[in-house]
């Protein structure tokens, strides 16, 4: 069986969850010192890859 459909709807439930936690967190950021909001930024930009990346190998059946 194709892993390539389950890990689309895993990948695309997450992103979801992903950004509604993001926006949520980033209204309350918004009130803080730019110094504070910009590393938020930018580590909330990156983190998604991880499990992304992680996914895709997955859904490709690569082992490490």
């Amino acid at each position: 069986m194709s892993r390539t459909l389950p890990a689309v709807l895993i990948g695309l439930l997450f992103l979801l969850l992903y950004l509604v936690l993001v926006l949520w967190l980033g209204d309350w950021v918004q009130t803080l010192h730019w110094a504070l909001q910009v590393p938020f930024y930018v580590v909330a930009g990156f983190v998604w890859v991880l499990p992304i990346r992680a996914l895709m190998f997955w859904a490709a059946g690569v082992r490490r």
